[in-house]
């Protein structure tokens, strides 16, 4: 069986993305949660698992893959489902799938994921708007082009995994795209593979001080979701 390496929930969202697909897709995985350490980093010890030292890391037998897209592929390859099986809509899916594995800095840098606090931005950003702007291009083309109510028509895909990080930040910063678009925001928040990782990050004791930090700088706290287990 694969064993799928992930960090912490409430705030890694290149773990979400091949967790998500993996899960949503009833790919059987055994999954190892490693805590980010103070410094963000996991650790020395995980260098021996992947030489980058980062999450997501997708173990098989003797074989170590780590990179979210090399992730994927690695799985489109055993399994059907991960790439729409319509040419077109596959060829899109790929080229939207490494436009946000790749991109979107404005939004990494000023708005990471946090799936337990409600936040509000101190500053506009002309750079986060532009970010804003093509994703709301792309969640409206591919419903218009392909028909939904995933990315890429009736099914969910690749191309869904790598955008519910960007989700779930639309969601904790209360940030709106065109009615279109939100109709896609709307059906992934309801996924129900979506709202498990949301339910098991609100359960994490560990807090990344240095992130929140950050984010306490560029933003207003509104709401903090996380339990009374949450360490300080």
């Amino acid at each position: 069986m694969y064993q799928l390496h992930i960090a912490n929930r409430q705030t890694s969202s290149w773990s979400l993305r091949a967790w998500w697909l993996m899960t949503v897709l009833d790919i059987p995985f055994e999954e190892t949660l490693t805590p980010f350490c103070e410094d963000g980093s996991l650790g020395p010890d995980f260098l021996q698992i992947v030489p980058t030292g980062k999450v997501p890391c997708l173990v098989d037998g003797a074989v170590t893959v780590w990179e979210s897209l090399a992730i994927v592929e690695y799985l489109a390859e055993r399994h059907s489902g991960v790439w729409p099986t319509d040419a077109v809509a596959r060829a899109w899916a790929r080229c939207v799938s490494a436009e946000m594995h790749a991109g979107f800095q404005a939004l990494r840098q000023l708005c990471p994921m946090h799936c337990a606090l409600r936040l509000r931005l101190k500053q506009p950003s002309a750079d986060l708007d532009r970010n804003l702007a093509r994703i709301d291009e792309i969640f409206a083309q591919g419903l218009q082009q392909f028909g939904g109510p995933f990315l890429c028509g009736s099914s969910p895909c690749a191309a869904d995994a790598f955008y519910a990080p960007v989700v779930l930040r639309l969601q904790s910063y209360g940030l709106t795209l065109s009615a279109t678009a939100e109709r896609y925001v709307a059906h992934l928040l309801q996924n129900e593979t979506l709202q498990k990782w949301q339910r098991l990050a609100l359960t994490e004791p560990w807090r990344e001080a240095a992130l929140e930090a950050d984010i306490m700088e560029r933003c207003e706290i509104l709401v903090d979701a996380r339990g009374e287990n949450s360490a300080p």
